[in-house]
């Protein structure tokens, strides 16, 4: 019989563990840090610990690169909250890409990867870095052929799909069982929420009521992560002569034109520089721009006006993004060795 627990351990508050037995068997998810939902798995790809571990290791890897220089992680790093803290990332042969790594913080909650959303899933998503001729240039053939020929990844494939299969979308499935256990909660705000307080200070308090009621960020950076998962024109680059147009190459429709995905608000603080092209610095330029209404072009969302924050209301509101970076992800750390 299957039995579904959803548990608050009372020894870790922070927590709150959906536990899914099954015929007795260990638990078959993750622990959730506070403010977070439970992990809705995919049906096709469901968790287990097994290929949870496969995915992280293939994650840094760099070997699933044509020159085994470039993992996952050399844009998607723990040190840099899972972002690379650059303006653009950097793949094989020094070649630079054309927009900033987004966290992998919280993708579990997300919806389409990408800027521009054009891979539907985080399975899909796992393909495409490693045969993009810029970022890890392998062929999806040869990195299968390469793993193959290691006997650490053989068994590992085999204890986390049960077989002895080793194909792109079982490389993608392990991937991305990984990356929806980078979580992030328990923030100063969900403890806040959750009754505590004194876990936000008095300037992140008065910048939660700017960031609600008056510049309504919550239009788009809604929801437990903060993100609507919408696309929208905010005019960053559109006054270039060649702009990157966004999700408008996925769509090809006009209201597309310079509109890019939402990004989660969850350890913004730690996630610089901002926009899609790494083209602001800091949260107060973040800020600083929103408050003057972006950059106007003939798409820009209606949403996009000024805000007419005074100093003190844009100080408040840089606080009180600070208080969203939270507790979880930390725990993860590079392999000390990889399969041989």
């Amino acid at each position: 019989m299957r039995r579904v627990v959803l548990r608050l351990l009372a020894c870790v508050p922070a927590l709150i563990v959906p536990v899914v037995i099954v015929d007795g068997q260990k638990p078959a998810t993750v622990p959730v840090p506070l403010g977070l939902l439970p992990v809705q798995w995919p049906k096709d790809n469901p968790y287990s610990p097994e290929k949870a571990e496969l995915g992280k290791l293939l994650y840094f890897d760099s070997r699933l690169s044509a020159d085994n220089t470039v993992s996952c992680a050399s844009c998607h790093s723990p040190k840099y909250a899972f972002t690379d803290g650059a303006p653009v990332s950097t793949g094989i042969r020094g070649q630079k890409g054309g927009r900033s790594a987004p966290t992998v913080i919280n993708r579990a909650y997300s919806l389409a990867q990408f800027w521009d959303g054009r891979a539907p899933t985080l399975e899909e998503q796992a393909k495409g870095p490693i045969a993009n001729p810029i970022e890890m240039g392998e062929t999806h053939e040869n990195v299968v052929a390469k793993l193959k020929g290691i006997a650490g990844y053989r068994s590992l494939f085999a204890q986390a799909f049960g077989s002895g299969e080793i194909s792109i979308d079982l490389l993608a499935k392990a991937i991305a069982t990984f990356e929806r256990t980078v979580l992030s909660g328990n923030a100063p705000y969900d403890r806040y929420k959750a009754g505590d307080r004194k876990a936000m200070t008095p300037e992140q308090v008065r910048g939660m009521k700017v960031y609600f009621d008056k510049a309504k960020c919550d239009q788009c950076h809604e929801g437990i992560n903060f993100t609507s998962n919408a696309y929208h024109n905010l005019g960053v680059g559109m006054d270039k002569p060649n702009p990157d147009l966004g999700r408008y190459a996925v769509t090809k429709s006009s209201a597309d034109r310079g509109a890019f995905k939402t990004p989660t608000l969850r350890d913004i603080a730690r996630t610089a520089p901002y926009m899609h092209d790494g083209s602001l610095k800091t949260l107060e330029e973040v800020v600083d721009f929103y408050d003057k209404g972006g950059i106007p072009n003939t798409n820009l969302d209606e949403k996009i006006k000024p805000l007419k924050l005074t100093v003190q209301e844009r100080k408040d509101l840089v606080a009180f993004m600070q208080a969203l970076n939270g507790e979880g992800w930390q725990k993860i750390q590079t392999p000390a060795k990889f399969p041989e």
